[in-house]
């Protein structure tokens, strides 16, 4: 009940949002190319996520890649004009049929950042938090040794049904030419909670587990959570990574793309209702609440 009642206010803040003209002042920025805008998901249902590839197809903005991005960083020359960088987070199962079927449809390039231990044991920690009725955010502040330690004694009492993709399943997508394979982490731990040698080991051993799943370079990659420092971001320098993508939400204008180890997204949560998801794929939504 709570969750439909916060939803339909979603819904009419959002349509009062857009009769106001806020999603068209939008539009016409990245008409004029002062930004690229900087979409991402989780775990997206196929009607919502359908209708914002949709949209922005019918508004005419251009898809662009990961290299086609590492590319503007590196050129001196105006940013494309209406143009969108889509990304997804984790790799779960309904990725294959909500999203990458719907990239493959419509000829649109997205990058999904897959952690490889979920992939391998089938589930990932905060479900097991949820499903022992504890709370996931107060465990996403404990040093990084504690949660888990945490999480396997919960493991130990309970026992929940795949939600990632099989190691099979990330070789099948990596295969669609619309689809890039980026680092995500093993275990997606709060990176700021690790120390030194578990970062490093996070961040290195996701890669070289990806790239033997899939056989192609994995240089791109997400935050956790969002979180980060100077520490993770010298890490992903030395392990190769030439682009990496925070929780940040603000535009991708030329200012940001010099760091190009730090982009920010917007995020587009699952379950909400169209109005709503395109206020917030355009940033309206977050200049108001996030």
């Amino acid at each position: 009940m709570k969750k439909k009642l916060r939803n339909l206010i979603g819904r009419l803040l959002a349509i009062f949002f857009i009769s106001l003209g806020l999603t068209r002042r939008v539009k016409k920025r990245a008409k004029n190319g002062e930004f690229i805008l900087s979409v991402f998901f989780h775990n997206p249902g196929r009607e919502l996520f359908e209708y914002c590839i949709k949209w922005l197809l019918k508004n005419k903005f251009v898809f662009l890649t990961q290299n086609d991005v590492i590319a503007y960083s590196q050129q001196n020359k105006p940013l494309p004009k209406n143009a969108v960088i889509i990304t997804v987070d984790d790799g779960w199962q309904g990725n294959i049929e909500n999203v990458v079927k719907v990239a493959a449809k419509y000829k649109v390039p997205v990058t999904i950042f897959i952690s490889t231990e979920p992939v391998q044991n089938g589930v990932y920690w905060w479900s097991y938090i949820e499903a022992g009725n504890k709370n996931v955010e107060f465990y996403k502040t404990l040093p990084n040794d504690q949660r888990l330690t945490e999480v396997k004694d919960i493991k130990d009492t309970i026992v929940l049904n795949r939600e990632a993709m099989t190691s099979d399943q990330v070789k099948e997508i990596a295969e669609y030419d619309c689809i890039t394979i980026g680092g995500h982490t093993v275990n997606h731990p709060i990176l700021t909670k690790c120390n030194d040698e578990d970062v490093y080991n996070e961040l290195n051993t996701s890669k070289i587990v990806l790239e033997e799943w899939i056989n192609k370079p994995v240089d791109s990659f997400a935050y956790p959570n969002g979180s980060y420092g100077k520490r993770e971001v010298e890490y992903l320098k030395q392990l190769n990574y030439s682009i990496a993508y925070t929780t940040k939400a603000a535009y991708l204008n030329e200012s940001s793309l010099q760091n190009i180890l730090e982009l920010p997204r917007f995020f587009v949560l699952e379950n909400i209702s169209n109005a709503e998801a395109l206020c917030r794929m355009l940033g309206v939504w977050q200049a108001f609440f996030d």
